[in-house]
């Protein structure tokens, strides 16, 4: 599959502190791929240096086959902060008509694409001025802004980090909407909204991409986690003590015994990491436990990021 994105071997260093080390990661043509990190982790730095504003230390970035160059943002690249500024005196379509201007774009163009991005966005009825909209109704602006130019690659740079549930459930079904037609980087601390939108993402940890790939890559990578339930708690304590044993009731060794923080008792459940169903059945079958509920549990991008970050 061909990228509209490719990043080799970048590096960035503020004074003596090195926030990113030698990443590199490729983003595929339509997709929505999410670029994940802890607060500080150096999400922001790599988005300005694709975008042209931070001067590149080391390595090269290459935007639908142009090269980023510091002072210089691709003409197909569009860009929504995670804090956009706007004229608040302005109206939505006043706003839009400027920064349709500065992109040289003719006025008919203008009030044509800005009223069907407007729409797409939810704010087609809303002729106020932009001092009066919330936070959630500024992002929306900001991503038809950012859209305006027609981009076929959309960066999106914690776009709802400080919004609300309602105003994060706004922002990305829009994006969700855009998905095929414009290529979006979600760049994000909020892994659910990464397993809800984006098809592919990258893990910044250290300074470094620990984990790249499609979302079902990722998750295969996980070690098993199942959830093994009994009809009551003490049953289900005595089947964590012969897993943390690793040993029958007869006292014949089944297994090495499991590490204590992969054993997990909540009510009436037994929470078993990284380990293999076969161990598990065994462990019932030799010690006659009868369980009333044995399943493998999907992991999720929050289980893949605490290992990652542990």
């Amino acid at each position: 599959m061909m990228s509209i994105l490719s990043v080799k071997n970048l590096s960035k260093s503020f004074g003596t502190n090195k926030v990113l080390d030698n990443i590199s990661f490729d983003v595929p043509h339509g997709s929505v791929f999410g670029f994940i990190g802890a607060n500080g982790a150096g999400k922001t730095t790599t988005m300005k240096m694709i975008l042209g504003l931070l001067p590149i230390e080391d390595g090269e970035i290459f935007a639908d086959g142009e090269k980023s160059i510091y002072g210089k943002t691709a003409k197909s690249i569009g860009y929504l902060p995670d804090v956009p500024e706007f004229y608040n005196y302005m109206r939505p379509m006043e706003y839009l008509l400027l920064c349709g201007e500065i992109f040289g774009m003719s006025k008919k163009n203008i009030k044509e694409k800005g009223g069907e991005l407007l729409e797409l966005v939810g704010l087609a009825k809303a002729n106020h001025k932009i001092s009066g909209f919330s936070r959630g109704m500024k992002q929306r602006l900001g991503i038809a802004q950012a859209l305006l130019g027609e981009p076929k690659l959309l960066i999106c740079d914690e776009p709802t980090s400080a919004l609300d549930p309602m105003g994060r459930k706004e922002i990305l079904d829009i994006l969700c909407r855009i998905k095929g037609k414009t290529t979006v980087i979600f760049s994000t601390h909020i892994l659910s909204d990464v397993e809800r939108i984006c098809d592919r993402a990258a893990i910044l940890h250290s300074g470094k991409i620990a984990l790249a790939g499609t979302l079902l890559e990722l998750k295969k990578r996980h070690a098993d986690t199942y959830r093994v339930e009994f009809s009551d708690e003490p049953a289900a304590k005595m089947f964590a003590a012969f897993l943390k044993q690793g040993t029958s009731m007869g006292g014949a060794e089944i297994n090495t015994p499991a590490p204590s923080s992969n054993i997990i008792v909540s009510d009436n459940s037994v929470i078993a990491k990284n380990m293999e169903g076969e161990f598990l059945i065994k462990t019932l079958a030799q010690n006659n436990l009868s369980p009333i509920k044995f399943e493998l549990l999907e992991p999720t991008l929050e289980d893949l990021f605490l290992e990652v970050i542990s």
